[in-house]
């Protein structure tokens, strides 16, 4: 386990800081969040149409500026990256949806390496949509669950 810095690198946060800023847009995948977490996106099964995808792979690194002051990945972050891998997983197959509720469960700590999260539905509706978002250590261990009742986009009336 790294010994967590008593203070975190000004100068790298601060450009970390610019290139989230410079970088983002009010887009999925691009939003400031997402910028800012260095998140990756892929969506599973590869070559599905949109429509047809089932999951949300997101990858982040664990670094200084989102640990706690345990020298763990804080919870929030957590928290947000599962949130996100749900709902960009419902926009990829029917459009911007909403987090009605969600619940999580941390079962052990993040301390450094990748971390990965997938988000996929337990059961998808036309209305409400039931599902879960898991998240793994880097050496894939499981370390925190989601589940979560999402608002799907209302379609327009033909």
């Amino acid at each position: 386990m790294p010994d967590a810095p008593k203070r975190i690198d000004t100068d790298s946060a601060r450009a970390h800081l610019d290139r989230a800023l410079d970088d983002h847009e009010q887009a999925f995948e691009r939003f400031f969040l997402a910028r800012f977490l260095d998140l990756s996106f892929t969506y599973l099964p590869e070559g599905a149409p949109d429509a047809e995808k089932t999951t949300c792979r997101i990858t982040f690194p664990v670094t200084d500026m989102v640990r706690n002051p345990q020298g763990s990945l804080h919870g929030g972050v957590m928290c947000s990256a599962m949130d996100i891998s749900m709902g960009h997983l419902v926009a990829k197959v029917a459009g911007p949806g909403a987090t009605i509720e969600m619940k999580v469960q941390f079962i052990r700590p993040v301390m450094e390496g990748n971390v990965t999260v997938e988000g996929s539905f337990t059961r998808r509706g036309r209305s409400l949509s039931f599902m879960e978002s898991k998240l793994y250590s880097g050496d894939g261990k499981l370390a925190a669950h989601a589940t979560a009742t999402w608002k799907m986009p209302t379609r327009p009336e033909p």
